[in-house]
């Protein structure tokens, strides 16, 4: 059967909303209609999406499964309509997407000083998203930490990143000046293996909540500073490698102009925690952070 994008585009705000009202009123359509097409689209399918009552609607398995994909399809598309406008207006556009806490700006001017034909849009990375923008077509280049899937990318090492230890103020361990891995043995620890979560602010909330504590590389720390949190070096933590990332089959042109660029220009900060010396893109933790700098160690 060929999929039908619109009735796509119908299942994901449903499911999304939980409600037929409020997905019909995000669509700019009635409800009736609404329904109408997706009992359609279960009909094409061969399956219920959703399990309807008077007081919610849930996704079914299927629906479940439809919505990880629908999301995936509906990026794809909505990536390479954008590159055809862009073709037909006769525009150059570069995307670059970036890891939470790392630092393009310098890069992205050395670029645009010597290419002003070609825009150059951002692109911010949810935590736990990592090379995904590169493969369905929302980026062109990702200055990334490991680990990330990287066949089918070209990937070039920056620098390296140490990590700290983020808690509550009010844990036990909050009062040390560095810690080892030893001592966060039983500790609950936040990661993508054991609750993924939608954005940083969550992962910080549920830390300060006292859910759980996080490794988190230390530009993260600098960047997202806050009194009910505390951030401790941990001396034996493994350094986590930052490198920039482009499809193998996009590296010519303005990407991989961008990429010569932005190796030259982020390696010119990227210092080796291992010998104690601080990148530019590793902002100072502020006032949060316990012990004389958490680089250290």
């Amino acid at each position: 059967m060929d999929l039908d994008l619109r009735k796509l585009r119908y299942f994901v705000a449903v499911a999304e909303h939980r409600h037929f009202g409020r997905a019909a009123q995000a669509l700019f359509i009635a409800q009736p209609v609404l329904s109408r097409q997706i009992r359609a689209f279960e009909q094409e399918l061969g399956c219920p999406l959703f399990t309807r009552t008077t007081r919610s609607v849930e996704l079914t398995p299927a629906g479940r499964q439809l919505h990880d994909e629908a999301r995936r399809i509906t990026t794809v598309v909505d990536a390479a309509l954008r590159r055809v406008h862009e073709a037909a207006r006769g525009e150059q556009r570069l995307v670059v997407a970036f890891s939470p806490g790392l630092h393009v700006s310098d890069a992205i001017r050395a670029f645009a000083a010597s290419h002003p034909e070609v825009g150059i849009d951002v692109f911010p990375l949810r935590w736990w998203e990592q090379d995904a923008p590169l493969r369905d077509g929302r980026a062109h280049v990702g200055f990334l930490r490991r680990p990330f899937d990287d066949a089918g990318l070209r990937t070039v090492p920056i620098g390296q990143e140490t990590k700290v230890a983020c808690m509550p103020v009010t844990h036990p361990l909050a009062g040390r000046h560095t810690l080892t891995s030893a001592d966060l043995d039983g500790e609950p620890i936040l990661d993508a293996r054991t609750r993924r979560t939608s954005s940083l602010e969550e992962k910080f909330e549920l830390i300060a909540s006292g859910q759980g504590i996080a490794l988190v590389p230390l530009s993260i720390a600098g960047s997202y500073s806050r009194p009910d949190l505390v951030y401790l070096s941990v001396t034996d933590a493994l350094p986590v490698e930052t490198c920039l990332a482009v499809p193998e089959n996009n590296c010519s042109g303005p990407v991989g102009d961008f990429l010569d660029i932005a190796t030259a220009t982020l390696r010119r900060y990227s210092g080796d925690v291992r010998t104690g010396t601080w990148t530019r893109a590793e902002a100072e933790p502020g006032p949060a952070v316990t012990g004389p700098r958490a680089a250290e160690g």
